[in-house]
């Protein structure tokens, strides 16, 4: 893809990049986040996608996440400090951000979120390809999975997600686990007075998406049929499902992540697709 070549070919972008990272990696669990003196250039990014996606989130985000986001007032003229952005989040629904050098394995990342804490990298994507990055970058953890945890609502998913899949014991479990976090937390519809809204994270988060989602093929959201359904992180997705409202997706995803174990996923995927 355009994104990674681009990132290959700049050496001072991958330096600047493995710096950060070095940071966050040197960071334990319990220590205080890194400050990082973020660049003109990396302020100039923060600016140009968190004021393309203002515009979008008015018209095409779900109501909790965008009452959440209100409340949560992340700073739009330069990037923040992580440290600062997990503080509030703390104060409004008991999570908080840990900082991660990159994506972490689901296994630790869902650890986290038991625990009430998000892996949060703090880079930012390559000014070349601001609106759309298939690695998850401090914009997407920040402006997507940020905003939805300063929601009680949306913080109790994640926390039930983290909860599961420490339950969890056989690989396929965590894998299903993880299929639903994707399909909901990460890429979930709502439909809201007869209008299809985003509130996953990828699609909040990134100007090209929140563009292009309702040409997906939109599926109700049913656990069973969307096991049968693969997923691909490095481009837009062609299957996303919707819920009827924040309360459905409670009572399915919630339902789901509060009791499932290994035999009842197991049960739940050896079901016919009605």
């Amino acid at each position: 893809m355009q994104e990674q070549s681009t990132v290959a070919s700049d050496p001072y972008y991958e330096a600047r990049r493995a710096e950060i990272a070095a940071m966050s990696d040197r960071c334990g669990p319990d220590d205080p986040i890194p400050t990082i003196e973020y660049t003109e250039q990396e302020h100039e990014v923060w600016r140009l996608v968190c004021g393309k996606l203002a515009a979008h989130h008015r018209s095409d985000a779900a109501i909790e996440y965008l009452d959440a986001a209100e409340c949560l007032a992340i700073p739009q003229e330069g990037v923040p400090q992580l440290r600062d952005v997990s503080r509030r989040i703390e104060s409004l629904s008991g999570f908080r951000f840990r900082s991660a050098p990159a994506l972490v394995p689901f296994r630790q990342f869902c650890s986290g979120l038991a625990d009430s804490a998000f892996h949060s990298t703090q880079y930012l994507r390559h000014p070349a390809t601001p609106f759309y990055t298939a690695d998850p970058d401090m914009l997407h953890d920040v402006i997507g999975h940020g905003n939805a945890l300063a929601s009680k609502r949306f913080a109790r998913l994640y926390r039930l997600a983290g909860e599961a899949a420490e339950r969890a014991e056989s690989e396929a479990a965590v894998q299903f686990i993880a299929k639903v976090f994707w399909f909901t937390l990460e890429c979930g519809l709502l439909r809201e007075r007869g209008m299809l809204k985003a509130y996953g994270a990828t699609i909040v988060s990134s100007y090209g998406e929140l563009s292009h989602f309702r040409d997906a093929e939109i599926r109700p959201l049913n656990l069973k049929s969307l096991a049968d359904v693969d997923y691909d992180i490095s481009t837009y997705q062609k299957i996303l499902f919707e819920a009827d409202s924040m309360n459905q997706l409670e009572d399915i995803v919630g339902s789901f992540w509060e009791t499932c174990d290994d035999n009842t996923i197991e049960a739940l995927l050896a079901e016919p697709v009605c």
